[in-house]
């Protein structure tokens, strides 16, 4: 679990989170929704100690990251998998080493246990065999299952992920969708999801976060957004006509 109160963070004069108080649970999927600018990249950032905090505490399973040590949090971070909006992959390097990455970095393993989790995980996101190919060799929804791989390649018991749909057709952002979701429940990860995606938002929005400028508006789940009677919530998720079609 992941435990956020009373956060804020501004920049100069600008109050980008105001007062977050919000629990992130264990084995399901969490989303983060809110407008362009409504402060959700800052929070992730925020969790993943890019940015300092100004007030409030963070807190992994119960360690309060707000002052912990370098070393600390590098030991925190070996438990934390990342997937950037962009996939964030290295050019230069092909799939497999890509993936392996994390494991040079993180782990003492032999370079033969590397490749067996590297393989394992490629197995993972249906991606066998392709360990030789570069980024400019596959499409954007692979890119995004080698990004996914990589996050998890060290078993990590949180899972944070930046706009995964952004860039996909709809039929590719279902399967990244359902890809995250069973994996989070398969190990059991703290799944940290922020999101412009509505579809994403019915199919796997276990426990739903709103942000509005800074504040935590509405909180619940898919089956209870269609119900909401919050302005704020129902004015940006049935913008669409698709949405407002459910609605009616």
């Amino acid at each position: 679990m992941v435990e956020i109160n009373n956060l804020s963070k501004s920049f100069s004069n600008n109050k980008v989170l105001n007062d977050i108080s919000f629990k992130f649970d264990r084995g399901v999927t969490n989303l983060v929704i809110g407008k362009s600018g409504s402060g959700k990249t800052v929070l992730l950032k925020c969790l993943l100690s890019l940015y300092k905090i100004d007030f409030g505490e963070i807190k992994f399973d119960g360690l309060n990251i707000k002052n912990i040590s370098n070393k600390k949090l590098r030991i925190l971070r070996k438990d934390i998998g990342v997937v950037f909006q962009g996939g964030a992959l290295f050019d230069s390097m092909n799939i497999e080493e890509n993936i392996m990455f994390p494991l040079h970095m993180f782990s003492n393993l032999s370079f033969d246990e590397k490749k067996y989790q590297v393989n394992k995980c490629l197995k993972r996101v249906n991606l066998i065999n392709k360990n030789k190919l570069f980024p400019s060799e596959i499409s954007g929804g692979m890119k995004k299952r080698v990004s996914i791989a990589r996050a998890i390649v060290l078993s990590p018991k949180y899972l944070i992920c930046d706009e995964p749909n952004s860039g996909l057709d709809p039929y590719t952002s279902i399967l990244i969708d359902n890809l995250l979701q069973e994996i989070t429940y398969e190990n059991n990860m703290t799944t940290i999801i922020n999101t412009h995606d509505m579809n994403s938002l019915m199919q796997i929005g276990d426990k739903i976060l709103y942000i509005n400028n800074g504040l935590v508006v509405w909180e619940g789940n898919k089956d209870q957004i269609l119900d909401s009677t919050n302005h704020e919530l129902n004015k940006f998720v049935f913008s669409s006509r698709l949405f407002k079609k459910i609605k009616l």
